[in-house]
């Protein structure tokens, strides 16, 4: 099937906007993208973009889906606050949860214009079932791109780590895990659907030796590594104490700076793990808006990207970013920025174009496919948002990408995954919202009730 987009403004993100210009969509490819009307295709179906904006799908490169259950708790905590008020709760989640969860989260994503999204699972509680398939299963149904990461916590209380003892689990088992969920779910090819990681939690709630360990067997299978580094002060002083080091320091030790790997957050980074992750090609998922409800503190972001280390964006769990719109982040990451520098001047602070950046081809670096999507240009998978940016939101701004990124949340009236529609005139096309919804409200009070 050959679909043509035509009159629309498009943001390749790697290459010239178009004020008026087509895209040509073959099965799950670009085919083309130029100015003004496509050349006369025989038997394409044509779709009229006038007044809309065309972008690559948003690319989310830290989430924790399960958290959509658990949104609105714990409003005024830091971090290691609201780990405390939460980790209870998370220790009841099971399949059904996460499901439930996932959907609504994943939904949620596709209708604000994401078309690839990882997820960061890290709480298996004993009994609870097989909680990635939960997720794995969820995604499809939506029909997004999916990058899940089998996270673990093996350092509990006991040991001098943050989370109780009851939701850890011991190393053996979770390199089973991790290898078990490699081998059945992991899909290399160019045009995957669903590629996993490796993803100890973070530096407080995992053992060196996780690190290490899960560091060789990620490499072992060719799959990325992912993690929590710098968030907070917290975390910066438990390293101090615990490591005699950073967080960067301490990752940078243990191998697990790279090119196969990307960070959560990289808030507290100083000038020299800038230039580290630089060096060794080491991503960031920058969290604007869960950085902001934690008080975790402003991201040098600009100061990451003028170095040449990646930086995509994250949405972070929906209990500490509760909106969980990807499109959001765009702005809440150019204000952040801003915030940070003092000033909007674009030599030291984030601009609308730099942000988009960070939404789609940055993110797609973050997670190793800027080969494959992020951008518009022939031969990457067709991965597409048309917004509509027509309606009053947006009157009155000229620029289309100013619109999209300085404006309210465009609705959408396509998205793409490989060519296939996902949303269409700002609606899921594969799952009923009000049932997700519904499943997603019985799910949270049936796991809140007993608090």
């Amino acid at each position: 099937m050959t679909l043509v987009i035509e009159n629309s403004a498009i943001a390749t993100v790697s290459g010239p906007e178009l004020p008026n210009g087509h895209i040509v969509i073959d099965g799950d490819y670009i085919t083309a993208v130029g100015a003004g009307p496509a050349p006369h295709r025989e038997n394409a179906t044509y779709m009229d973009g006038s007044g809309c904006l065309a972008t690559p799908g948003l690319v989310n490169t830290h989430h924790h889906l399960y958290q959509w259950v658990t949104r609105g708790l714990a409003q005024d905590e830091t971090l290691f606050g609201w780990l405390k008020a939460l980790y209870p709760i998370w220790a009841r989640i099971d399949a059904e949860t996460v499901h439930a969860a996932a959907s609504a989260g994943l939904g949620w994503l596709a209708r604000t214009g994401c078309t690839t999204s990882s997820d960061h699972h890290y709480v298996f509680p004993r009994d609870g079932g097989d909680l990635l398939a939960a997720e794995i299963d969820a995604a499809r149904t939506i029909g997004l791109r999916f990058h899940p990461t089998r996270g673990s916590m093996d350092r509990g209380a006991s040991a001098g780590g943050l989370p109780p003892d009851a939701i850890v689990e011991d190393l053996d088992t979770i390199l089973a895990a991790c290898e078990d969920a490699i081998t059945k779910y992991h899909d290399p090819a160019p045009n995957s659907m669903l590629r996993l990681g490796v993803a100890p939690c973070s530096p407080f709630s995992v053992s060196s030796r996780l690190m290490t360990e899960s560091a060789s067997l990620a490499r072992r299978h060719g799959v990325r590594l992912h993690t929590h580094l710098a968030e907070t002060v917290d975390e910066e002083e438990f390293c101090l104490a615990t490591h005699g080091c950073t967080p960067a320091e301490y990752a940078d030790s243990l191998g697990w700076l790279g090119e196969d790997v990307w960070l959560a957050h990289g808030v507290h980074l100083s000038e020299s793990a800038i230039k580290r992750f630089a060096q060794t090609g080491t991503g960031t998922a920058h969290c604007p808006s869960s950085n902001a409800r934690l008080g975790a503190g402003l991201a040098p972001v600009k100061a990451l990207l003028r170095a040449g280390a990646p930086v995509g964006l994250g949405v972070d769990g929906a209990a500490s970013q509760e909106a969980g719109m990807m499109v959001e982040e765009l702005r809440q990451a150019m204000y952040t920025s801003r915030l940070r520098a003092g000033t909007s001047d674009p030599s030291v602070a984030l601009n609308a174009r730099e942000a988009l950046y960070l939404g789609t081809l940055g993110g797609a670096r973050n997670l190793g496919r800027h080969n494959e999507i992020g951008s518009l240009e022939p031969g990457k998978l067709a991965d597409i948002a048309l917004w509509r940016l027509d309606g009053l939101g947006h009157a009155g701004i000229a620029d289309p990408v100013a619109a999209l990124v300085f404006g309210p949340p465009a609705p959408l009236e396509l998205l793409m995954v490989g060519g296939k529609p996902v949303v269409a005139h700002n609606a899921l096309v594969n799952a009923d919202e009000r049932a997700l919804a519904a499943a997603a409200r019985a799910t949270s009070r049936k796991l809140t009730k007993a608090m």
